[in-house]
């Protein structure tokens, strides 16, 4: 099994190395080092970049030697990945900086929301609940736009509002359709994401009824457990090849 998904100190995981160690402990034939990367010229993504250190596009070289080292080491196969963030707008560039740094693969994610990051709780709590429903659109246009770019090999947790107490639960079939039927246009594909299987959500990425509209379009899925520790990587396997076995998806290899 791939996961391509996980993240190392290059950005809020843990040591790249004992990441890589759990993956290869945890029997994966590859893992995708997909550390956070902010290149846009935003307020968001330049704050984001100086307190949350997420500065893999200025080291992306350096771990890149680091990969090259422990692929050496460890008898799985280890690709040199990135998830960027995406915003509408600012295609030009995110498409030059991924030439440049010429990535195994990338992956794009929508974090960005009202000016905050989804998962802040108390940025949304306290607005009504037609403005957080709004918002909910505005994510899924998002959304939309970045598989419409063609900019990606993978979208990550394509319904990550659904973390978010404040934003949980006001998706609708239409949004979900809308999506779909850009994934099926697209070469970009969704992701199984296993990030918060085994938190207070509990659930995988996408919803139960998200992923069976994707399948209903033909659309395929990678896999990732978004793993950030090396005793999540493991057990978010296993969550995993559980959901492989019960849904029987047939999960895409990246021709990498």
């Amino acid at each position: 099994m791939y996961d391509y998904h996980l993240h190392s100190n290059y950005s809020d995981g843990d040591f790249l190395r004992a990441m890589v160690a759990a993956a290869a402990s945890a029997g994966l034939s590859g893992v995708g080092v997909a550390d956070h990367c902010m290149v846009v010229s935003t307020d968001w993504a330049r704050e984001s970049r100086r307190e949350l250190g997420f500065n893999l596009d200025t080291t992306y070289e350096r771990r890149r030697e680091a990969i090259e080292s422990l692929r050496e080491e460890f008898d799985l196969r280890v690709f040199d990945a990135a998830e960027v963030d995406y915003e509408p707008g600012h295609e030009a560039e995110i498409r030059a900086f991924l030439a440049d740094a010429d990535f195994d693969y990338a992956v794009g994610s929508v974090h960005a929301l009202d000016g905050a990051n989804v998962h802040a709780t108390g940025h949304f709590e306290g607005m009504s609940e037609s403005r957080r429903r709004e918002l909910v659109e505005r994510y899924f246009e998002k959304l939309e736009s970045l598989v419409a770019s063609e900019l990606f090999e993978i979208a990550a947790h394509a319904d990550l509002i659904e973390r978010n107490p404040a934003l949980r639960g006001f998706a609708t079939r239409e949004q979900y359709e809308r999506v779909a039927d850009a994934f099926a246009s697209s070469r970009t594909v969704p992701e199984v994401n296993a990030g918060r299987v085994r938190s207070e959500y509990g659930r995988f990425h996408p919803t139960t009824e998200f992923f069976e509209v994707l399948r209903e379009r033909g659309v395929e899925f990678t896999l990732g457990s978004d793993a950030h520790a090396p005793d999540e990587v493991g057990p978010l396997a296993d969550e995993l090849r559980a959901f492989v076995a019960d849904s029987g998806l047939d999960p895409v290899t990246l021709a990498v």
